[in-house]
């Protein structure tokens, strides 16, 4: 399957973030790399990108479950432009089950090694356009 590499790489990343392993979550992200926490706050580094999955994670009560919808993926040379349906489900503290479907996009880097790392992570893709 084409893109295999990526997209077992996003689904291995929403694992990690449902199970709240950030640690190995940071092997998905490249040193450079930028997340989009909401409309005009963005993280660089994956540093504070771990303490920014921390944040979510206490945000949402520590029951946010992320799935994968439709994805497609455009490469040109070593990068490598990913569209898709990120679903992010929680439960309210009365376990009211809530679920939102995102457009995503990501922008994935081939490191020389052939390895391919997250170097934009916008879960709210073009959503952005006029949110602030």
């Amino acid at each position: 399957m084409e893109h295999q590499q990526i997209k077992q790489a996003i689904e291995a990343a929403d694992e990690a973030i449902t199970g709240e392993d950030f640690d190995s979550l940071m092997a998905f992200y490249a040193d450079d790399a930028a997340l989009v926490i909401k409309p005009g706050l963005i993280v660089r580094g994956k540093e504070h990108i771990h303490k920014a999955f921390v944040a979510i994670a206490e945000h949402f009560g520590h029951n946010l479950v992320v799935k994968q919808g439709e994805m497609q993926v455009v490469q040109g040379g070593n990068t490598a432009l990913v569209i898709m349906e990120t679903i992010l489900e929680t439960r309210d503290p009365t376990g009211l089950l809530s679920c939102t479907t995102r457009r995503a996009t990501y922008v994935f880097r081939e490191e020389p090694n052939g390895e391919w790392l997250c170097v934009i992570d916008n879960s709210y893709g073009t959503d952005l356009l006029g949110a602030m």
